[in-house]
């Protein structure tokens, strides 16, 4: 059974990792997907790995003309918009006394403004029944060092995600969120850590998981897939946790 057959989404930041994983498992049940990546040259290699009705646009999550090129992109092509997956962010660590304004203000302006903004310019197309969903992560709630800034860029969102989906309930419009415990995604390549601070990073992760291992996409594709559906049309304003249940034992 197709569960989004002709519902147009929008993910941001699909070209790898959670996102790219999410947009083949939309595209696998029948939704229109537009993906939107800061690289042409990623955006082109995807012409021929996608399968199904779909829309690349070059687009920087930070970049507020881009966010309404987007929306504008997508109405043309297709219509209307049913699914927006707020999925494009960074990851960069500094501990306290080495935290700069630019690395403030580039996570921020990519993990909150962009996404907040993208909601902006999307919500007079959302089709009445819609969901919006954003991508926090498990520093949200749970104290890392060196991750103040990184941690509360997704805390503003979890916030964000209370106050839409309080606003758009008269439109039964769906607002949440998933959050990442960590996961074996590209972005660790995309950080300002060496090798070597990801790999003491990553370790000292992993060892306060549960079920003692990272994440896969897939996972989290498929929370995504069961938050955009019919089958969760009774969830608004929460937070989902994918995390292994680290920040939950």
């Amino acid at each position: 059974m197709k569960k989004l057959e002709n519902k147009v989404a929008i993910i941001t930041g699909a070209t790898s990792g959670m996102g790219l994983d999410t947009a083949k498992l939309f595209l696998s049940h029948g939704a229109k997907v537009v993906l939107t990546g800061r690289s042409q040259e990623k955006l082109d290699a995807l012409q021929n790995e996608l399968e199904g009705d779909f829309l690349l646009v070059k687009a920087d999550a930070a970049s507020l003309p881009d966010s309404k090129t987007l929306i504008n992109q997508t109405i043309e092509k297709f219509g209307k918009i049913d699914i927006l997956f707020l999925n494009a962010g960074i990851f960069k660590a500094a501990p306290a006394g080495q935290i700069t304004e630019e690395l403030f203000d580039n996570i921020y302006n990519i993990n909150v403004k962009g996404p907040i903004f993208t909601v902006n310019e999307a919500v007079p197309h959302l089709n009445q029944g819609g969901t919006i969903i954003f991508n926090t992560s498990v520093s949200n709630v749970k104290g890392m060092p060196g991750v103040s800034v990184y941690g509360s860029s997704k805390a503003a969102l979890r916030s964000a995600v209370r106050s839409f989906a309080a606003e758009l309930a008269p439109r039964n419009i769906r607002v949440n969120a998933i959050s990442p415990g960590p996961i074996e995604t590209p972005i660790w390549s995309k950080t300002n850590l060496t090798e070597e601070q990801i790999g003491g990073f990553a370790e000292g992760v992993s060892g306060q998981v549960p079920l003692g291992r990272f994440g896969k996409g897939q996972e989290i594709a498929n929370t995504v897939l069961f938050m955009a559906s019919d089958d969760a049309s009774y969830i608004t304003g929460t937070e989902i946790p994918v995390d292994g249940g680290m920040a939950q034992v």
